[in-house]
């Protein structure tokens, strides 16, 4: 008799971004050509795992799905095993669901399980290979936000969409004589609203890695009137925050493991540039806009070459590793390297200088370098003298 052929799982985790159906069919076309496996997808997310929702998946359920935004297996960012939330009465309780999850990959066969998501995806992922689950990771966010790889996929698909409709927006702040202020997502990250500004030509952009000046700011606006410019574009991360002052909260979500939602600094913006340069504002929030549609084609092909190099670490047992992109070139790395860390936009990034070189206010007084306004706020931070 020969060899058992091997089942592995899959799940989509975490919000949603165009590409993950681009991995889904990577996996299993390499799945089953490649190495002869046999592929189960579970249903949103880990959910799916710890309820016993899944479905077998073949190369005919994946034809016709690499163009398609969203994910055919269905998410959730509230499925956290270790931190469930249960209904009981009129409130939630939270349990760890681990066990129940460990024994429902046990009683299926699976020889690997493939999660694809992003920070809270691998965190939980982390948890689970320390409990002997044989996990191998995904990176997937448009916030491209991960530790270790040089870009997650999802991310040029919201850049895209990003810069689409900045352009847009160029005509009608050109037409008005406005300031307009584009509110992009990203979470406590800068990548989104740094690369959209820099690609629509926005010429403020507000990161939350560096509290804002709003003095530099409008007097950032001031000087491109005075030169005849008169509309400007900031474009803003929904993180961003002035100096000393705190995140905007949109709302809280009680039954998320990262429960608060951030939004709506733009219209703080508008009003604070607005009443300090007398000059008409106008706010456009793209939220979850950007998590739609296809994916562009270096996400089809950057989701590919993940799914693909996934399938070949579950045929080589080589679990517990996040596959990852580094200087172009395939890799993995442990997931504890990487569970519950976040990488940030920094002051010396190659983007950040490009767009100090094009002459864009990145959030500092007038007067005061970007690079030495930064060294020394996180300076007091640190409680000493920069």
């Amino acid at each position: 008799m020969g060899k058992p052929k091997k089942r592995i799982g899959v799940l989509t985790g975490g919000g949603d971004c165009p590409g993950l159906n681009a991995v889904i069919r990577a996996i299993v076309k390499a799945a089953q050509n490649d190495y002869g496996m046999e592929v189960i997808g579970f249903k949103d997310g880990y959910e799916g795992l710890i309820l016993n929702r899944y479905q077998e998946i073949s190369s005919k359920d994946v034809s016709g799905v690499l163009a398609r935004g969203g994910t055919i297996l269905g998410t959730s960012n509230r499925a956290d095993p270790f931190n469930y939330p249960v209904l009981e009465g009129d409130d939630y309780v939270y349990l760890d669901r681990s066990s129940q999850a460990t024994r429902n990959f046990e009683a299926l066969g699976l020889d690997a399980l493939i999660a694809i998501g992003g920070d809270g995806t691998m965190a939980a992922s982390a948890g689970l290979v320390s409990k002997g689950l044989p996990i191998v990771g995904v990176p997937k966010t448009i916030d491209n936000d991960l530790v270790g790889t040089d870009v997650t996929f999802g991310f040029d698909s919201a850049v895209v969409t990003a810069t689409e409709a900045i352009d847009k927006i160029h005509t009608t702040a050109q037409s008005h004589h406005r300031v307009m202020i584009v509110e992009v997502m990203g979470r406590y990250a800068g990548w989104l609203a740094l690369y959209a500004g820099v690609a629509g030509g926005g010429d403020i952009i507000l990161m939350p890695e560096f509290p804002y000046d709003i003095d530099g700011v409008c007097d950032a606006v001031r000087n491109r009137n005075a030169q005849g410019k008169t509309f400007s574009i900031v474009v803003v991360g929904e993180g961003a925050r002035p100096v000393g002052g705190e995140m905007v909260v949109s709302r809280k979500i009680k039954t998320s493991p990262d429960a608060i939602r951030l939004g709506g600094i733009s219209h703080q913006v508008a009003a604070q540039i607005e009443g300090l340069t007398n000059i008409e504002c106008r706010v456009t929030i793209l939220g979850h806009l950007l998590r739609g549609g296809s994916p562009s084609a270096f996400d089809r092909i950057l989701a590919t070459r993940f799914g693909i190099a996934a399938v070949h670490l579950a045929a080589e047992n080589k679990f517990g590793h996040l596959v990852v992109l580094s200087h172009g070139v395939m890799d993995s790395l442990p997931l504890e390297e990487v569970a519950g860390k976040l990488r940030l936009v920094t002051v010396d990034d190659p983007v950040v200088k490009t767009a100090l070189s094009l002459g864009l206010c990145l959030g500092n007084p007038e007067d005061t370098s970007f690079e030495e306004f930064y060294a020394e706020l996180a300076g007091k931070q640190a409680g000493r003298e920069p």
